[in-house]
């Protein structure tokens, strides 16, 4: 069994069945559990580990549906519809699933319904259960209220009122469950009863397009899998030509038998509809991996998808040889950002300040391509200083200052620097370019906007 610290004591957080048919349970602490046996063997928890191999195991059922969400600590959600079919129906997708998890050694259960929650009902106290549409209130109505899930004092709190079954607490007018355990609870309850539902969030965004293909053997040889890629590039460029659209970023997934999942992504500066442009891309993606691609025992699944698609802006074409040069310059750099990573290959964009190490500005050269093509620079004429303007200007007071020819150290820029407002450096007043600020009627402290008992009021001249 597996404990962890709740409430400043070590209790159950998971058993087997050999611990649970000996009187153990989730929540009982480890001293009441080594006084029932105490030969008990005990693992600490570790939420950082856990939480990685539910991860791992969400990749994998991806090859099921791409609609996986997470369900903390320990469970997953799956949207099958208009998918089940794919694997023989709902009960032959089941029992494949679960029979795939439990030779990788997981203790699985599973459940199908019509709405998240009756489905997570299910699995609490139900083996391997398929409702059919319109009778979830049936499946779930004799269960005991634990299996919805609730916190641990709602639970005892429908005991203690005598309402052990999930009928007991259906039977009651919704207005009074929601009084005493507040509208959460009644809202899950709904859902278990499949009188409402509430959509799952998954983990990935959906690609707008895919293609797939499985092998009854698998492939482990890096002809094979090229071989492979480039007839599923065919299929993708196919799909998304009907549509005149055009792939700005590319996924491959790999699956393999033991259950690994490994996912390649290239971007693409420009929408590429081209197969031999894709082959290309993930031929130098895959050349420069610092983790080799490991087939292990070989893929069953391999998986192409187009995660990010623009519309195809068709051009017409002259004799001029700078279109030509522009995309021979975006699969270049395609091709770079394939092999280096994206944020290593960079063009530079003229920046609007005055600070001269903020001039110019890097930026990804797949995205800002064609900013950069079109971007004029302005020309300094040799010997401009940066900021010579012959000017004297005089403060109120007795401050004086005057700014001469020649290059010097800017300042920070206004939003960055912390000063008073209404005073610039070396506390005298703020000026402008062509003028002053004057204070008549008060001292040389006198500020622009006065506050209560500083003066009298402040006036701005410009001379």
């Amino acid at each position: 069994m597996v404990v962890g610290k709740l409430n400043n004591a070590l209790q159950i957080t998971a058993l087997n069945d050999a611990a649970a048919r000996i009187g153990l349970e989730v929540g009982l602490p480890l001293a009441n559990a080594r006084a029932v046996c105490p030969d008990v063997q005990v693992f600490d928890a570790d939420e950082a580990a856990d939480a990685k191999l539910l991860g791992d195991i969400a990749d994998w059922c991806d090859r099921f549906t791409p609609l996986v969400a997470l369900d903390p600590p320990h469970g997953l959600l799956l949207d099958i519809s208009g998918c089940a079919h794919l694997f023989g129906g709902e009960a032959l997708m089941l029992r494949t699933v679960c029979a795939a998890l439990d030779r990788q050694g997981f203790i699985v259960n599973a459940a199908i319904a019509s709405t998240p929650a009756c489905a997570r009902t299910l699995t609490h106290a139900v083996r391997s259960c398929i409702v059919p549409d319109s009778e979830e209130v049936c499946a779930v109505s004799s269960l005991p209220v634990f299996a919805l899930g609730a916190d641990d004092a709602i639970t005892r709190g429908l005991r203690r009122a005598g309402l052990k079954t999930i009928g007991d607490v259906a039977a009651r007018a919704p207005h009074e469950i929601t009084a005493r355990f507040g509208a959460a609870f009644t809202s899950l309850l709904q859902q278990a009863l499949g009188q409402t539902d509430a959509p799952i969030s998954p983990r990935k965004p959906l690609p707008d397009f895919m293609v797939e293909k499985r092998f009854p053997e698998p492939v482990a040889t890096d002809t094979v899998i090229a071989s492979i890629l480039s007839g599923l590039a065919q299929m993708l460029v196919a799909a998304m030509d009907k549509q005149g659209k055009g792939a700005r970023r590319l996924e491959a997934s790999f699956f393999r038998t033991d259950g690994a999942v490994r996912a390649i992504t290239v971007d693409a500066g420009r929408p590429v509809t081209r197969v031999n442009v894709i082959d290309r891309l993930f031929r130098e993606r895959l050349d420069a991996l610092a983790d080799p691609l490991d087939p292990g025992f070989g893929f069953d699944l391999i998986r192409l998808s187009a995660s990010h698609v623009e519309i195809v802006v068709q051009e017409q074409r002259d004799f001029d040889t700078r279109a030509q040069d522009n995309d021979e310059v975006a699969a270049l750099i395609d091709r770079l950002a394939a092999r280096l990573g994206g944020r290593r290959v960079v063009v530079h964009l003229p920046q609007d300040t005055h600070i001269p190490e903020r001039v110019v500005m890097a930026a990804p050269a797949q995205q800002y391509l064609a900013a950069a093509s079109v971007t004029e620079w302005s020309e300094r004429a040799e010997g401009e200083a940066a900021v010579a303007t012959p000017a004297s200007v005089r403060a109120a007071g007795s401050h004086r200052c005057a700014v001469r020819d020649g290059a010097r150290r800017t300042a920070a820029p206004f939003h960055m620097a912390a000063r008073d407002p209404c005073r610039g450096a070396g506390g005298r007043p703020r000026t402008h370019r062509d003028g002053m600020v004057e204070a008549r009627g008060g001292d040389a402290h006198t500020r622009l906007f006065p506050r209560r008992g500083c003066g009298g009021p402040a006036f701005l001249d410009l001379s």
